[in-house]
């Protein structure tokens, strides 16, 4: 138990650990060497009710609480961090917007077959041009009639291949973030199309497009809330993004620990475990208290989220720690490994391909330190020292 969680967490816990040791676990290492997202997850964990579990009941959610849904990516994550970004990107920040910001037709429209996992979202906001500088993104959206008609290009789109929908940024007016707006296009719609897979280094096992906007035109009722407040819409939606993210580190760095310890005690070198020789051991320690501190970190920031109390500088600061210690963990886990750690047979490997984004997606480390600097009263809004 912790001061975090009650028993309806741990209740959770246990029975979605079960599931991803049943369905998901058994399939991780597949998944990545075919470079496909198992759609078929998604959509037994929309037949248990797992998908979507923030939203109320009355849109197939579970009303559930931020706590909540950072169980759920440490627990997936533990068996494929792969597999945990293709559904926070669909059960998270994609359907979130539509949630908060869209209208009831648009509500009922998406967020049932979302949460049942009849239908599957994406987020397209990253551009070839504009990747941590959201504000500077050139696909535009110019109103025709009585809708818009959209022209741009996304690239890295996490379920671009395999989505029904995707919540698209797009500019409405001039430059800078007053000009974005939000809207959902659907696929099939005529002018847009997916340009191409994107193969990857890890994170093999979601999937990942490069998507078009030619001549794209979609009805007025697309746009989600008002025009030009897209920018804020997603800003608002970051926090959230950021800590879940981190649980997905705390979670695969979790297994990489694991599997070091179990490695380290098992092989014998000099007849002795490699454990008993400080080196290993010592990093062995190195790497739980990085663990440990990225996770109270992440329970912090989840915990100030869930009370509606300001974040930024918690959330940011999780994601970065996160971030950075899932890379030197899983690095680690394949030095105590040796040569077999090496293998493309190994799941250390595997996770240490996955947690190579994590200081990139999402925000990089650089990003989220410029943030943490600004909340620290060390520079000004325009990064200027005070």
């Amino acid at each position: 138990m912790s001061i975090y969680f009650d028993g309806e967490h741990e209740l959770f816990r246990r029975e979605y650990r079960r599931f991803v040791e049943n369905e998901v676990a058994p399939i991780a290492a597949a998944a990545d060497r075919a470079g496909e997202f198992p759609v078929q997850v998604l959509r037994s964990l929309g037949k248990h009710g797992y998908l979507c579990i923030q939203l109320p009941e009355q849109y197939g959610g579970a009303s559930a609480d931020v706590m909540m849904l950072v169980v759920a990516a440490e627990e997936m994550a533990y068996a494929s961090s792969g597999i945990d970004a293709s559904l926070l990107v669909h059960s998270v920040i994609a359907v979130n917007p539509i949630y908060r910001f869209g209208s009831a037709e648009q509500r009922a429209r998406y967020l049932p077959p979302a949460a049942s996992g009849d239908m599957i979202g994406a987020i397209a906001m990253t551009e070839p041009d504009a990747g941590s500088d959201v504000a500077s993104i050139g696909t535009t959206a110019r109103p025709d009639g009585d809708g818009y008609v959209l022209n741009g290009t996304k690239v890295f789109i996490t379920n671009g291949c395999i989505a029904d929908f995707v919540v698209v940024a797009a500019r409405t007016g001039g430059p800078g973030h007053r000009g974005i707006s939000l809207f959902i296009v659907d696929a099939g719609s005529p002018g847009f199309k997916v340009a191409r897979h994107l193969d990857k280094l890890g994170w093999r096992a979601s999937d990942t497009a490069e998507l078009l906007f030619e001549d794209c035109r979609v009805p007025a009722g697309s746009l989600i809330g008002e025009a030009g407040r897209g920018f804020y819409y997603l800003m608002e939606n970051l926090n959230l993004e950021r800590i879940v993210m981190a649980a997905d580190c705390v979670g695969l760095a979790r297994a990489a620990l694991e599997q070091a310890k179990s490695y380290a005690l098992a092989r014998r070198q000099f007849g002795q475990p490699i454990a008993s020789f400080q080196d290993i051991r010592f990093m062995i320690v190195d790497m739980e208290a990085r663990w440990r501190a990225a996770q109270l970190l992440t329970y912090e920031a989840a915990w100030k989220l869930q009370r509606e109390e300001s974040c930024t500088l918690e959330s940011s600061m999780a994601r970065y720690v996160a971030g950075e210690m899932v890379n030197r963990v899983t690095g680690d886990a394949i030095q105590i490994h040796g040569g077999y750690g090496f293998m493309m047979d190994s799941d250390v490997q595997r996770f240490y391909r996955d947690a190579r984004v994590m200081t990139i997606g999402g925000g990089t480390s650089q990003i989220q330190k410029e943030v943490i600097a600004r909340r620290l009263g060390l520079v000004g809004e325009q990064g200027v020292a005070k």
